[in-house]
């Protein structure tokens, strides 16, 4: 994983670039909130997250739920469950982690996303401005 200042989303695929960018996945974006990373005392990208965003409650969104960031829509498709990888952080962490790994999505609108971009939460179905 590395860190970068712009992410283009590329709608019906996922993160241009990314060697897990699959047609109509429904695993093409992570999010994982940063009160959860705190939480663990992780930082952010150590669980492999694509996006991790501050003041949502993720898990509280339900499947269907489209965010708009930056020029992108993605559309909330279900909870990530917590994998191995996550023990070889911290022996226990995955189960300590069920239901706050973050959520995963699929991307609806291409655009680019930046660091600092706000987050606009659109009812399901809703296809934000610039539709």
């Amino acid at each position: 994983m590395e860190r970068v200042a712009v992410l283009t989303l590329v709608e019906g695929v996922g993160i241009e670039g990314d060697a897990h960018a699959r047609p109509r996945s429904s695993r093409q974006v992570l999010l994982m909130a940063e009160e959860n990373c705190d939480a663990f005392g992780l930082a952010p990208g150590e669980v492999r997250e694509n996006l991790t965003i501050r003041g949502i409650d993720l898990q509280a969104l339900p499947a269907g739920t489209r965010l708009e960031i930056g020029g992108a829509v993605l559309e909330i498709t279900k909870d990530c469950e917590p994998c191995a990888f996550i023990d070889s952080l911290r022996p226990g962490l995955k189960n300590q982690m069920v239901r706050r790994r973050g959520m995963l999505a699929r991307v609806v609108r291409s655009g680019e996303v930046r660091v600092g971009d706000e987050i606009a939460i659109c009812d399901r179905g809703e296809l934000p401005r610039g539709s």
